[in-house]
């Protein structure tokens, strides 16, 4: 190859390079924007042609301050919101925390639940986002970190109660958890929970939530989070997979197959984008 061709080609795939990140705020900014057309009079934030609800809001509330934006009335309707389940107060508060609001007293209705076992709430589950929500409320994890660790399946999975099988969205949930709770990087638990949840790549670039069911886009989304937090590369081959899902309007399917709950499927792909694993810190 004569020095010009290769000059050429130093050119192209500089211009590559320079290309991803303008692509990837793109995508970022147009899920931020169409997140934002969904937040309703009451502050909260629907799915087309539904009523405001207290998860969904939540989830939108992470994704637009994962992308730099705070959305206006969001902290107001989540703090009269009831808290049904350990999830639910998990989750608010990760969201109102992302918001900077006061979470410590609802972090001290959440230190309630936990159990003699290590356990926060009733499952493996809310234990991963019990260990989240406490650390995004300035608390240590204690004892949970214990008992997930112990919960860790032979191939390195991580399952939503005791009695499933693991899968990818539980894996990528507890790898930021033990992340959050200061569990180093080079750690057994971690590496292998990552080798454990590139299992689930496809061919097409997108994670799936168990083996044979195909490529989505929350999948997807959970796994580049947990390689993020873990200090390793996704690959381009997830967020490639990621942009061919966002429709025009710059929401995302779920999948090649289907386009249900944009904003909830948005929502989590965007805090993918914008490189911000969970707790937002």
């Amino acid at each position: 190859m004569g020095l010009g061709a290769l000059v050429r080609l130093a050119c192209a795939l500089a211009a590559l390079v320079l290309a991803a990140p303008a692509a990837g705020a793109t995508a970022v900014d147009a899920a931020a924007r169409f997140l934002e057309t969904r937040e309703q009079p009451d502050g909260g934030f629907a799915e087309p042609g539904r009523a405001a609800e207290p998860g969904l809001t939540a989830w939108v509330v992470l994704g637009l301050v994962a992308a730099g934006r705070v959305p206006v009335g969001a902290a107001e309707y989540l703090e009269a919101q009831p808290y049904p389940s350990a999830t639910d107060l998990e989750l608010r508060i990760l969201a109102l925390a992302a918001l900077d609001r006061d979470v410590q007293s609802l972090a001290g209705r959440l230190e309630g639940l936990r159990r003699p076992n290590g356990a926060i709430g009733p499952s493996i589950s809310s234990t991963i986002w019990g260990v989240l929500a406490l650390r995004a409320a300035g608390r240590a994890a204690g004892d949970a970190v214990g008992y997930l660790l112990a919960r860790q399946d032979t191939e390195g999975g991580f399952a939503w109660h005791e009695k499933a099988e693991p899968d990818s969205n539980d894996t990528a949930a507890a790898v930021q958890a033990l992340r959050a709770a200061g569990v180093p990087t080079g750690s057994r638990a971690i590496s292998r929970a990552l080798a454990y949840l590139r299992t689930f790549q496809n061919t097409d670039g997108g994670f799936e939530l168990e083996h044979g069911r195909g490529s989505d886009v929350q999948s997807t989304a959970w796994a580049v989070q947990a390689f993020l937090v873990s200090g390793r590369r996704p690959g381009d081959a997830a967020y490639a997979y990621l942009r061919r899902m966002q429709r025009r309007n710059g929401s995302f399917r779920y999948s090649a197959r289907f386009a249900v709950t944009p904003v909830w499927v948005t929502a989590q792909a965007l805090a993918a984008l914008a490189g911000r694993p969970f707790p937002l810190g």
